[in-house]
């Protein structure tokens, strides 16, 4: 595995429906080497600070393997951060990744922690309206991490995979929260088991509260 591309973004101002936001979901590539922290590479903007960013989402992955898809899908190329990524990399698909998986690439040391759940800003992002259905449908959400161990990262780098505990939900699985049936107290209990980003532990303990 590689990583392809570092990516961050400027503020930005983005019309979502009937209103302007001021997003950073708009990310290009940067050359060289980039600092990253427990809050996020060095030069990246998240202005949503409700639903985005803080140390267990403080940097997005999506895969070259999921942009393959969306060429095909859209029948044109995508530049690299089109989905507001942060890091691309090549060598994996997202939606099979665990919760808890950690990678290696250049000195940093990151851990999975949650999928991204697309909103109305990703939609303005791709100028379609519909964008949030599409990317829901196709069950390819790229990933969240906490960053474990700081240090600086490039175009290039190789990256390695070490894997989660046994029995670690896939970001697939908690995507479907969102977007699928919803599951048993067993499989909410098994999720708590794993090193949730805390937006998520949260969702997943009030849906067992609602429902058990």
């Amino acid at each position: 595995m590689r990583l392809l591309s570092v990516n961050v973004g400027q503020p930005t101002a983005l019309q979502v429906g009937n209103r302007t936001t001021i997003t950073g979901i708009r990310k290009h590539p940067v050359p060289g080497r980039v600092r990253v922290t427990v809050t996020g590479l060095d030069g990246d903007h998240v202005l949503n600070r409700q639903h985005h960013g803080g140390p267990d989402q403080a940097v997005y992955v999506y895969t070259r393997e999921d942009y393959d898809h969306w060429t095909e899908t859209l029948g044109k190329p995508l530049d690299p951060g089109t989905f507001g990524e942060n890091l691309l990399l090549s060598g994996l698909e997202s939606a099979g990744v665990c919760v808890g998986e950690r990678f290696r690439i250049g000195t940093v040391l990151l851990e999975v922690t949650a999928p991204r759940i697309p909103c109305g800003t990703l939609g303005a992002r791709m100028e379609d309206a519909g964008f949030v259905k599409r990317f829901a449908g196709a069950r390819r959400p790229g990933f969240y991490t906490r960053v474990l161990e700081g240090g600086d990262v490039g175009c290039g780098d190789e990256v390695t995979r070490e894997a989660a505990p046994g029995g670690a939900p896939t970001v697939a699985e908690l995507f479907d929260l969102w977007y699928g049936p919803q599951p048993s107290r067993e499989t909410l209990e098994r999720y708590l088991a794993s090193p949730l980003a805390l937006r998520l532990r949260r969702n997943v303990e009030q849906l067992l509260a609602e429902r058990f």
